[in-house]
């Protein structure tokens, strides 16, 4: 039914205008968030069917962040609605060198934080060509790491390819926590995606460049890893061999969303049969990614194909 299904916590974002603080600020730009949504969402813009699970309560906060989804084409048929609770926040304050950027959190006792195995259609979403699931849905809580580990066994049982984006956020949970749970998943899944600096901080490896990812598919047996670094590069390792590839660096309007998008293009090129074509359409979508607000990556398959340039398309 699906080429891809997957699970997370559905937010609203609360940015910051540029050059404020969140303690003084008198105004919020609202979009929707989710890492998981992002990837789904981006992928049925270039034409693949995607569905994405969570669990949100019948608020006008949960409607945004489901309204922004689904217009760009992603199947709500596995959304788990119920009748109140809160909808997780995060807080945005934009940074520019020297001041990094600062995000805080505000998704304790959330809908989502209690999803249960049952809870879940799973007939519908395992009815799929590819499970995406990421780390930061499995560091919420001990409910939420129980579903997507059932989820990656159950696609695991039936043959069905497994994505993981490692993506770990030191203010969910440890290294030695991230190692603990994410090990079993890596070990399962065909396609990882892990930048450089994780790799060190979850799973200890080290390496220069393109090293790193060819010592994350010996570690884990996956056939593709993908592990950006930066501005440094994407380095890949398959078994079609070893590739480094260059990050141009682009002026940024908004950066949250971009290594989404970039996961997302890599995965329509794997869904395609070409991983190394899948990253070229990657570090162009995640150009994009850069120029506007939000974290959904708005695109058109056609604008994958255009060259870069600063003229207008009339």
């Amino acid at each position: 039914m699906f080429d891809l299904t997957t699970i997370g916590e559905g937010q609203i974002r609360l940015t910051v205008p540029q050059g404020e603080r969140l303690s003084n600020t008198r105004q919020l730009r609202m979009t929707a968030a989710c890492s998981e949504a992002n990837v789904a969402g981006l992928l049925s813009q270039l034409g693949r069917h995607t569905s994405w699970c969570s669990v949100l309560p019948h608020s006008d906060l949960a409607e945004r962040c489901i309204s922004e989804f689904r217009s760009v084409g992603v199947d709500m048929s596995n959304m788990i609605r119920v009748p109140e609770g809160r909808v997780a926040l995060y807080f945005m304050e934009p940074g520019e060198p020297p001041m990094p950027s600062r995000v805080t959190y505000d998704r304790l006792n959330t809908a989502f934080r209690e999803i249960r195995v049952e809870d879940v259609n799973w007939d519908s979403m395992l009815n799929t060509r590819l499970v995406f699931v990421t780390g930061i849905t499995t560091a919420l809580t001990k409910a939420t790491a129980k579903v997507i580990r059932h989820f990656v066994d159950a696609a695991h049982e039936r043959n069905i390819d497994i994505a993981l984006d490692v993506n770990y956020r030191g203010l969910l949970w440890s290294p030695e926590r991230a190692r603990e749970v994410l090990t079993g998943i890596a070990s399962r899944s065909r396609i990882i995606f892990c930048s450089r600096k994780d790799a060190g901080i979850v799973f200890g490896i080290e390496g220069e460049r393109a090293e790193v990812s060819r010592q994350l598919r010996e570690a884990f047996g996956a056939e593709y890893v993908v592990s950006t670094d930066g501005h440094n590069g994407v380095y890949y390792a398959g078994p079609d061999g070893l590739d480094d590839r260059q990050v141009d660096i682009v002026p940024v309007i908004d950066r949250p969303g971009a290594g989404d998008s970039f996961v997302a293009a890599t995965l329509h090129g794997f869904l395609g049969g070409d991983v190394r074509q899948g990253i070229s359409y990657g570090l162009r979508v995640s150009k994009y990614a850069l120029t506007h607000h939000g974290d959904l990556t708005h695109i058109t398959p056609s604008e994958l194909a255009i060259p870069t340039t600063t003229d207008i398309i009339r």
